[in-house]
């Protein structure tokens, strides 16, 4: 059965505008729909559920769902202390509050997941637990420290937080420790050990809790909903104090959370659910976006509600996103949105390609020091990346043009703990004795002491954040003695200072530096979306599997409709200057930007068949032999040694070295050691022709 969509005028379920509860309430009631346009006012006005609200990026989500709070309790349909809204950040859950409370609404419940649950399990716990509420873990990394010692893992605080999320992960999508390893191969994990030893660490994480009498975040959600489906009498005085809920950001909802959620609601339907499925970014901690897709399927009397009217955007930006979400394959359950914008016209987006990082940084940094001088206040500009690394050079180049910066989402690069631990040992260093080893040997031998590795970045997001920053020190000396070639160790310490001290100028109305993840529900009069070159944007690991490939052009959907005025494009061929290997601007740009003549063309992530122009698919097709032969030696199916996902990643992006062939996707540490020499002695041989 189709879902009933509410249009203007439709009132199913709702309130019917005017409808007469008591003298007084109608006129509140009004009142509080007036000034909503006509899809808004539909969602404010149907206050019984099942309801789906479909909320654009810019369509006034916030504005929407607090109104049609406010609409039910002026209206008399809700008690307020009878509604729970459940956010996914305390600071969402302050701003409804906040607008409620301008709306004439208080007592209306706006909290997070694990705020609702502790609340109610630290007052239900006697019954359930059969004493008071146990003491909450404060430090997950000094357990999971403690269980991968008794497993004889050696670790770091980076494979420890590592480790922790996977089995945060574990936990939010339901999954046991003897679940772990096949789910986790299913998901295509890319975890930090084999997934036997982190089911292993895992399951003697579970067990200390269990002898220390804690738990965990994720145990708050898991204890309640078991509390909601075993105890009839705490059910019946849950599901008796709230009677409509109300939950935000449905796309990032995960199974642990959509486990309470039903628990809570006991079969029943006063259920109002707001996302965005073109904004479902979060797969990867365990989101499950099949939650809003298939809500229809689950509710078949639902109502959906579609915001459609951007009034964040100017139109530009606007179709640009349309054109952008709208070459992602069409995915089953709720009907596509498609924005339009309701500003005034603005400025067309740009495209802009550079030869090379550090041009591409400068070019960024020059345009930043012309909006703070044309007036634009730099909190108003963003500079967005995909990963945190890449942020060390922008945060250089707007140094070097005195605009003053803020890093979201993680600290400034100098001020990262692997950044400061690798200064202090360099510090080191450069007070020893100078035994006239090049500075770029010596600075590689110091961040090897901490555990660096020049050719294999490790997996792990966090592992890899630490690794990549690392890297980023190494090249700063390479980029240096290129232009200083008897720079020393105590220069290069000296210079590093110079950077630092320059970073800690008053950063209030700082331009934002930030990743596309951490950008998300934030929004500047000017953005600046960074280094979209493929193997970034979508990023490497994502390439062997369709669905990652366009969870990563949701991910620049997100960056894109972060701008409300002028938005800027950019990707550069190079790392560093002169470099040899052109790289190609992400896959994700083809159609959008204008042809430079330098791109490769690629397929679309959904085709079985691999399709490459020129060079690239010269190479391709020496690798498929080259795979053939090295297969029919040992007696293996070709796909053994190396598959086509992996060659066309080598054939699009023509590695040099054994440490960029190994971040490609499917080339591990074991298959780097027996083909990785032979592989790039093919790009070789056919750079060279």
């Amino acid at each position: 059965m189709l879902p009933r969509t509410v249009v203007p005028g439709c009132q199913t379920r709702g309130v019917a505008v005017g409808e007469r509860v008591g003298a007084g309430a109608v006129t509140g009631a009004e009142a509080v729909l007036a000034g909503l346009d006509d899809e808004q006012r539909a969602a404010a006005a149907a206050v019984r559920g099942p309801v789906c609200i479909l909320a654009g990026a810019g369509t006034g989500k916030t504005r929407t769902i607090t109104h049609r709070i406010a609409y039910g309790v002026h209206s008399g349909v809700y008690t307020p202390e009878q509604v729970l809204a459940v956010t996914f950040t305390a600071r969402a859950a302050g701003e409804l509050r906040g607008r409620l409370s301008g709306l004439g609404v208080g007592g209306v419940q706006a909290r997070t997941f694990h705020a609702a649950a502790l609340r109610q399990l630290r007052y239900f716990a006697p019954r359930v637990l059969g004493g008071p509420m146990p003491e909450l873990v404060e430090n997950k990394l000094r357990v999971v420290a403690g269980a991968a010692t008794r497993h004889r893992l050696t670790t770091d605080r980076t494979s420890l937080r590592d480790l922790a999320g996977e089995i945060e992960w574990a936990k939010t999508t339901l999954a046991t420790p003897d679940d772990y390893p096949a789910r986790a191969r299913a998901a295509g994990r890319e975890t930090p050990f084999e997934p036997a030893a982190v089911a292993a660490v895992y399951a003697s994480y579970e067990q200390a809790k269990q002898r220390d009498g804690t738990l965990d975040f994720e145990d708050l959600l898991l204890v309640t909903a078991f509390a909601l489906e075993e105890h009839r009498d705490v059910a019946a005085e849950v599901r008796g104090q709230y009677r409509h809920f109300v939950v935000d950001e449905y796309q990032d909802v995960n199974p642990l959370q959509q486990r309470l959620l039903d628990a809570w609601l006991g079969g029943r339907a006063e259920l109002c659910v707001v996302g965005d499925p073109h904004q479902t970014i979060y797969s990867f901690t365990g989101a499950d976006p099949d939650y809003l897709l298939g809500f229809p399927d689950r509710y078949p009397d639902a109502e959906v509600v579609a915001l459609e009217r951007d009034y964040r955007s100017t139109p530009e930006v606007v179709g640009l996103a349309n054109r952008l979400i709208g070459m992602a394959p069409r995915r089953a359950g709720l009907p596509s949105l498609r924005l339009r914008g309701q500003r005034a016209a603005g400025p067309e987006p740009r495209f802009v390609e550079h030869p090379d990082e550090p041009t591409e940084a400068a070019a960024v940094a020059a345009a930043c020091r012309a909006l703070v001088d044309s007036g634009v206040p730099a909190a108003e500009i963003a500079v967005l990346f995909r990963i945190n690394a890449q942020s060390q050079v922008y945060e250089a180049a707007l140094t070097d043009v005195g605009v003053p910066y803020v890093l979201k989402g993680g600290e400034r690069f100098f001020e990262r703990p692997e950044v400061r631990e690798a200064v202090l040992l360099l510090r080191g260093a450069a007070a020893g004795r100078d035994d006239g080893t090049p500075l770029v040997t010596a600075v590689r031998d110091v961040l090897a002491s901490v555990g660096w590795a020049e050719h294999r970045p490790p997996p792990g997001g966090a592992a890899r954040d630490r690794w990549q920053s690392l890297s980023a020190l190494v090249d700063l000396a390479v980029d240096l003695v290129a232009e200083q070639p008897v720079l020393t160790m105590a220069g290069f310490v000296t210079h590093l200072a110079e950077r630092a001290g320059a970073q800690h100028a008053p950063t209030v109305q700082g331009v934002t530096l930030a990743s596309m993840h951490a950008a998300k529900g934030l929004e500047w009069d000017a953005v600046f979306v960074v280094g979209l070159v493929d193997g970034v944007v979508p990023i490497a690991q994502s390439l062997v599997r369709p669905e990652a490939v366009e969870e990563e052009r949701r991910l620049l959907y997100v960056a894109v409709t972060r701008a409300r005025e002028q938005l800027t494009l950019s990707w550069s061929l190079s790392r560093q200057p002169g470099g040899k290997r052109p790289r190609s601007r992400s896959r994700f740009l083809e159609g959008l930007a204008p042809d430079t003549g330098t791109r490769v063309r690629r397929p679309s992530p959904r085709r079985a068949e691999v399709v490459l122009d020129g060079a690239a698919a010269e190479l391709f097709e020496r690798l498929r032999a080259w795979r053939s032969a090295t297969a029919s030696a040992a007696s293996v199916p070709a796909y053994v040694v190396l598959g086509d996902a992996t060659l066309q990643a080598v054939a699009e992006t023509r590695p040099g070295s054994l440490a960029e062939l190994s971040a490609l996707p499917g080339i591990g540490a074991r298959k780097l050691e027996m083909y990785g020499a032979e592989v790039l002695a093919e790009v070789a041989a056919t750079t060279s022709r």
